[in-house]
């Protein structure tokens, strides 16, 4: 029998618990062993579910008990968890975790922790949800320079996003239904302004290039300031507007950021709406590959950490190698990175001729339900060049960048 904990009774741990009971048979098949959910922990009481019966509040109780093999965090944050994890893996304890703060903060070094201690330290459903990326990442794109890892990496984002460019809808209205469904938290700054993304996009890239990605120097730029007016110029130029977080090569530099994206009908992601996520993959032999799917909810995510579970059992005193060292990856001044830039301006007199005036030859993009204002479409340029030429110009309303 290979015992398990569990900890936190969350959305995520409860569905931890019922896809290890539902499908205890395949799971017991393709381990050759019988898995049990022997703890779960959570300071919280859950009169009349059948969890009472393990439930302990006190972490000592898993960590002391030698016949717990492998450890689920699911509980979030990086306080308590990371000191939970620490000494579960130097106790010789496997762990499993959906923890993208705890991830992106302190990876390497429990990689490390699990590596000397001839166990594992497993994080699937950190990023994308029931998506597997990480694994593949680890094992089956190891032959390719990867140019470009890029994904839609938040549901919640993505959501309010569809919604504002198939309904018109504006920001604000779109946010509290997002949140009226359960998409998006109280607060939901996390999503909308875009830290979830960079923590995620931080670990992807820690995995591709093998050192370690400080989420605080990836740039980072939420959504809060994108309006149904900029989906009005992208649908005429069929275009949508995504979140990104991107790790990518650039004349011999590597970037990473998350940023507002207007995208044509072309591009791999156009078409992931609604909470799907999806990230590209690029590699200098492998060329684009694509995984799409729930990048969130309770048992997609539970299902990833689960899957986690059963190769950690599979693996239980033979360390799976995962190349993310502690030394830090320096990543290259965002202002050099180029690309091309759709902005809207004020349209006063002399307006076209201002902004040809410092950005030179752009595409003028003007619709009909706006008379105040228009659109223009620059060449490719730094962010540095294009933060100098647009401070020269009166009346900017916003802008996106464009892939």
């Amino acid at each position: 029998m290979i015992n398990v904990a569990v900890l936190g009774y969350g959305t995520v741990g409860s569905g931890v618990v019922e896809v290890i009971n539902t499908n205890k048979d395949i799971i017991n098949n393709k381990i050759k062993e019988e898995i049990n959910v022997k703890y779960v922990l959570d300071l919280r009481e859950f009169p009349g579910d059948p969890v009472m019966d393990i439930l302990t509040h006190d972490y000592n109780d898993i960590l002391n008990d030698p016949e717990v093999e492998i450890v689920a965090e699911v509980m979030g944050g990086v306080n308590p968890a990371y000191e939970f994890v620490k000494s579960a893996l130097e106790k010789g304890k496997s762990v499993c975790t959906s923890n993208k703060e705890l991830v992106a903060k302190h990876g390497p070094e429990l990689i490390k922790i699990a590596r000397e201690h001839n166990r594992n330290f497993f994080f699937e459903a950190s990023v994308g949800g029931g998506i597997p990326i990480i694994r593949p990442l680890n094992t089956s794109v190891t032959a390719d320079d990867v140019l470009e890892i890029t994904g839609i990496l938040n549901g919640t984002t993505n959501f309010i996003l569809t919604k504002m460019s198939k309904e018109g809808l504006g920001f604000d209205e779109v946010l509290k239904e997002a949140q009226d469904l359960g998409y998006a938290e109280k607060n939901p700054s996390a999503d909308v302004d875009g830290f979830d993304a960079c923590r995620k996009i931080s670990i992807l890239a820690s995995l591709v290039y093998g050192k370690h990605v400080n989420f605080e120097d990836v740039y980072t730029e939420g959504i809060t300031k994108i309006t149904d007016k900029d989906f009005v110029y992208a649908n005429k130029l069929n275009s949508s507007i995504k979140l990104f977080g991107s790790a990518k090569k650039q004349n011999g530099k590597l970037f990473a950021y998350v940023a507002p994206m207007m995208i044509t009908s072309e591009h791999t992601l156009y078409s992931v709406n609604g909470v799907f996520n999806a990230i590209m993959v690029k590699g200098n032999v492998l060329d684009d590959i694509m995984f799409y799917g729930s990048g969130a909810g309770k048992l997609p995510t539970a299902s990833a950490v689960v899957s986690d579970v059963v190769d950690a059992i599979r693996h239980l005193n033979d360390n799976v190698y995962t190349e993310w060292e502690e030394e830090k990856l320096e990543l290259s001044d965002f202002d050099a990175s180029e690309k091309k830039f759709f902005v809207r301006v004020e349209n006063t007199a002399g307006k076209e001729d201002e902004v040809k005036a410092s950005f030179g030859d752009v595409e003028i993009v003007k619709v009909d339900e706006f008379n105040d204002e228009f659109g223009f479409i620059t060449s490719v340029m730094s962010e540095k060049e294009f933060n100098e030429k647009v401070s020269k110009v009166s009346g900017v309303i916003t802008r996106i960048r464009m892939e």
